[in-house]
């Protein structure tokens, strides 16, 4: 794992369009298809708009799957990620086969579906972010860091819960659901290059409690360390509470 601290959320965001795109364009070089796993939420957004405006891409090429979604939550709502996914990214990049997760359908009949998808290939390039509880996807603490499933139902914890709120997403608590499917951390860590864009003074204590020591489940983001090709964003305010010494400036 490597830092790479911005100035500006807008160095960090082009940084990071770039490294995905060269990437992406890399893989495709030497195969006829990348799979990829997208995040969702309000830090990836400006993130996703540089990439898809980065030619040079063969998104027809690309096989998408998206890291999570709420259980009971239609595509057609604002906030469901499975919309997030097909109008930020899959329909203006034009990518060949998307695998969007299904809120409305039965959760576990949804877990299996999405697995056999997932055990086809593995997964070439992920780009994801840190909750401010620390939560990976929709990996709460404590954290499960060793299962053999790729995909799992799980109640979301409060603080994930209010940051939806606060992010705009819902109105009131009471309207975001309290359970969701999520990747699971192994199938997470399973993907050949992570890219992790985190920003923001809000995610400062969640960044220090991930970096600050070894990986623990309480901070489920502390995996990242572990991953030999992971790539942490950051900018100044969510980086200060780091101690270490790796996150170098641009």
């Amino acid at each position: 794992m490597q830092f790479r601290q911005f100035r500006t959320v807008d160095d960090l965001h082009r940084a990071a369009a770039a490294q995905a795109a060269a990437s992406l364009a890399a893989r495709l070089s030497t195969r006829a298809t990348v799979r990829l796993l997208a995040a969702t939420g309000s830090s990836q957004i400006p993130f996703l708009e540089a990439l898809v405006a980065t030619p040079g891409i063969d998104w027809s090429r690309v096989e998408l799957f998206h890291l999570d979604e709420y259980v009971g939550l239609a595509d057609s709502h604002p906030a469901s990620f499975a919309r997030f996914i097909r109008e930020r990214l899959a329909e203006p990049a034009g990518i060949g086969h998307v695998h969007l997760i299904n809120g409305c359908a039965d959760p576990e009949a949804e877990v299996a579906r999405l697995e056999r998808e997932l055990a086809r290939a593995p997964i070439d390039l992920a780009f994801v972010g840190i909750g401010e509880n620390g939560h990976l996807a929709f990996n709460e603490p404590p954290a499960q860091f060793e299962t053999n499933r790729r995909l799992t139902v799980v109640d979301l914890d409060e603080v994930s819960r209010r940051q939806q709120v606060g992010e705009g997403w819902f109105t009131t608590l009471d309207d975001v659901p309290k359970r969701a499917i999520t990747l699971t951390i192994p199938a997470i860590l399973s993907a050949g290059e992570i890219l992790c864009i985190v920003y923001g003074a809000r995610k400062a204590r969640a960044v220090a409690a991930c970096f600050n020591g070894p990986p623990h489940a309480m901070a489920p983001a502390s995996i990242l360390a572990t991953h030999p090709c992971a790539t942490i964003f950051l900018d100044a305010e969510a980086a200060s509470g780091l101690r270490l010494s790796a996150a170098t400036g641009t």
